[in-house]
């Protein structure tokens, strides 16, 4: 059997034609060993109708045997001639012909450092296209926690408004002033409260 792949004919046929001529062969095989079992029954069937026949199952066994390997021989010798003839002229497609969808090549014909420099750009671009899904996925990231911290915000400024509100309601006039007046008077009565424990601290000592 032929060891060249014949890709482009794979291509065309659908199966390679090694595969084809396999199925031939182990066909006929099978179909002979059939058949010679059959003239072998048949044999054996006449025999018994001849009376003081000294031909034995086992003699006639051998013969079949004996002439089932020469038949498979000379079919072999035989196929292996049929093989080259169809792998060389009917099931081999000649190098000048093109099928249908590599016509494009051609029409556009490259050379194989045209076709490493295609493929190094290919590379670029997936390695490119990688980068932006990632970029992509980090500015995705990034305005979640933005809405996250435009959430929290938008409930300061919502506190701050009814802290506003309530001040309004109690005869404060301007919100913002009070706060800082809290925070002032806040950091006096931390610094009275510093003061005092001083004072406490030196009395323990005396």
């Amino acid at each position: 059997m032929s060891v060249d792949p014949m890709t482009y004919e794979a291509q065309f046929f659908g199966f390679t034609p090694q595969t084809c001529l396999l199925r031939i062969y182990i066909a006929f095989q099978d179909y002979l060993f059939e058949v010679m079992q059959a003239v072998e029954q048949v044999i054996l069937k006449k025999l018994e109708a001849i009376p003081n026949c000294e031909i034995t199952p086992v003699q006639i066994r051998k013969c079949t045997e004996k002439f089932l390997c020469f038949m498979k021989g000379r079919f072999d010798n035989l196929f292996g001639k049929m093989e080259q003839l169809f792998l060389q002229l009917i099931l081999r497609i000649p190098p000048n012909i093109l099928l249908p969808e590599d016509k494009c090549q051609e029409m556009h014909p490259y050379s194989e450092e045209e076709l490493q420099l295609l493929q190094k750009e290919i590379e670029a671009l997936q390695e490119k296209y990688k980068t932006e899904l990632c970029t992509k996925q980090a500015l995705l990231t990034e305005l979640e926690e933005q809405k996250i911290v435009q959430a929290k915000l938008k409930q300061t400024l919502t506190l701050f408004d009814e802290l506003e509100n309530v001040g309004r309601d109690h005869g404060t006039s301007d919100f913002r002033e009070s706060l800082v007046s809290m925070v002032q008077n806040a950091r006096k009565l931390q610094n009275i409260r510093d003061n005092v424990e001083k004072a406490s601290k030196k009395l323990k000592i005396s």
